[in-house]
């Protein structure tokens, strides 16, 4: 169970990583993929992206592959209290010693709600055999992380896909002693809490095959129909007679093992997915105890690393935007979206029901309390529960009357308490003196000043012109609540860093990484109709609602008035 070869290697470092230009789109790439799913991650590069200077032509091409439906036993993990932080190390393996380098494709699929995001791009990973990377924030347990590995020669040799645990994830790939032949991959991982390089005793080891066969890609219940032990490594477990699988992958609408086909190259696969290594992205040479940050590479790749049908460009924001990279971060993690007809319309206020749809996919989180019924929210209204999980949650209270008053539109104080009390922030040291930043901050009722104060320790407050003026009282816009909701997610550790001047103290944020974890459960952005801030999938507004009036969650008070 244990790797006891990986017992002695160091500790990882920051390898640095930096965003380039981005060019056009590389020709697709023939060779098989899998559409995958996230597996949770927490990676820390400073970036250099690695975008190929070669400029290709592209040719989107989609390829249905049949799965074998396989019967598989699969075991319960008992996953380790210890170690909060989430992550995932890799190490790639080939034990006939035929193959020097390999290159290793490296995507994600979200967990969202029920289902999972759409693939993105995290990057293509030269390794030396026997080398181990980590790679870390970001990502969220259940999400699953998707490998399609090369040779040198950018020939197709083996895929894998794992599920990342809730504590750090130690992944090992063995490849066969002739991987251009014969495209099986055997995976090994489990949990690494303390990030030793072995799987902790006491927890389940998956140990499992995939297999490549034209166009199908296979997830084996045993090692039985070929000569396993090319895939013993020392230090690894030996090879179970039947596989060991995480429960999503046998169980459920989303199990892999029991699909009889999937998409390989769908028509909106992202660019950077169907490209031959190194022509449309620079390949990425790993050194030894590299590390590498996932939410940052997400942000980098944005461009040619999602799928295409996903818009996170608008004609209304343009490129020198002052919010133009919250926007499209937010909308590349499917938590809002523009309208029909391709404008973001950043300057427009935001409704009480859209801001709960937006909470809803932005974030999971325990619930605190009991649904109530709001007496003018019927069942059938498009966002009926957005409203309901984000009130049990805590972000959102009833108005005078048990009320919701979803149509009306909410102020930049509503917005920040909001956060505040569904994050369940508090300040650390002295109110007045966090708040003396503002030149405002006489204006912030006694009631909310704690709550401010926690947001502007973490660097969630973001104040557009003027970076020292809160105006808590003007009508939120969707530009705003964007850059705001983006700062809270980003607080949790979820999504990278925006640098912007005019985040409040981003240089000097206070660590507040404990109560952040117990507080916060990660981002989860689920797909709903085009609204512009996500509603409800049951008979949304198509778009062209026009937010008015005024209240927040303490009692129907209108923007602008104390």
């Amino acid at each position: 169970m244990n790797q006891n070869y990986f017992a002695q290697m160091s500790k990882f470092v920051l390898a640095a990583t930096s965003v380039a230009i981005f060019s056009p789109i590389a020709s697709a790439y023939a060779t098989l993929g899998f559409s995958t799913t996230v597996a949770q991650i927490s990676d820390h590069s400073t970036g250099q992206q690695l975008l190929a200077d070669k400029k290709v032509e592209t040719r989107s091409r989609t390829t249905t592959i049949e799965r074998q439906t396989i019967t598989t036993e699969s075991r319960n993990s008992t996953v380790s209290a210890k170690g909060k932080k989430t992550g995932f190390s890799l190490a790639i393996w080939e034990p006939s010693g035929n193959l020097s380098e390999v290159i290793a494709r490296i995507s994600v699929k979200s967990k969202g709600g029920k289902g999972y995001l759409k693939e993105r791009f995290l990057g293509d990973y030269k390794y030396k055999i026997k080398q181990k990377a980590k790679f870390a924030k970001g990502l969220k347990a259940s999400d699953r992380i998707v490998v399609r590995l090369y040779d040198v020669q950018n020939r197709f040799i083996g895929y894998s896909e794992f599920e990342c645990l809730s504590a750090n994830t130690t992944v090992n790939l063995v490849l066969s002693a002739k991987p251009t032949e014969y495209q099986v991959v055997r995976t090994v991982y489990g949990v690494d809490a303390d990030q030793n390089g072995t799987i902790d005793a006491g927890t389940t080891t998956y140990d499992y095959f995939t297999q490549v066969s034209g166009q199908r890609v296979s997830f084996l219940s045993s090692s039985q129909t070929f000569q396993g032990s090319q895939f013993q490594v020392e230090g690894l477990s030996k090879i179970a007679g039947t596989s060991v699988y995480p429960v999503s992958f046998t169980q459920g609408e989303y199990a892999l093992v029991r699909q009889s086909f999937v998409s390989v190259f769908s028509s909106d696969l992202a660019e950077a997915l169907q490209a031959t290594p190194g022509s449309l992205v620079q390949v990425i040479e790993v050194s030894d105890n590299s590390s590498y940050d996932i939410s940052q590479m997400l942000m980098n790749y944005r461009q040619v690393g999602m799928s295409r049908a996903l818009q996170v460009g608008f004609s209304d924001v343009s490129t020198d935007y002052w919010a133009k990279d919250f926007i499209a971060e937010l909308a590349s993690m499917e938590i809002l979206e523009g309208f029909p007809d391709g404008t973001f319309r950043p300057d427009a206020p935001v409704t009480r029901a859209q801001f709960a749809a937006m909470l809803q996919k932005a974030f999971t989180k325990g619930k605190i309390r009991r649904a109530i019924a709001f007496k003018d929210i019927s069942t059938q209204y498009w966002a009926y529960n957005a409203i309901s999980e984000v009130y049990q949650m805590g972000f959102l209270n009833a108005v005078i009357g048990k009320g919701f008053n979803p149509s009306q539109s909410l102020s930049r104080l509503d917005i920040l308490v909001a956060l505040a009390r569904g994050l369940n922030y508090q300040s650390s040291g002295s109110t007045d003196t966090i708040l003396s930043v503002y030149s405002d901050a006489t204006t912030i009722r006694s009631e909310y000043r704690s709550l401010i104060a926690a947001l502007t320790q973490r660097g969630i407050v973001v104040n557009y012109p003027n970076v020292n003026l809160l105006n808590v009282e003007r009508v939120a816009t969707r530009s705003e609540v964007s850059a705001l909701l983006y700062q809270a997610l980003s607080s949790t550790g979820e999504v990278a860093n925006i640098s912007s001047q005019y985040v409040v103290g981003q240089q000097q944020q206070v660590a507040v990484e404990e109560q952040t974890e117990t507080s916060t459960e990660g981002a989860k952005p689920r797909r709903q109709c085009n609204q512009g801030i996500g509603n409800g999938a049951e008979g949304c507004d198509p778009g062209n609602s026009s937010p008015h009036g005024g209240s927040n969650d303490e009692g129907g008070r209108t923007p602008g008035k104390k």
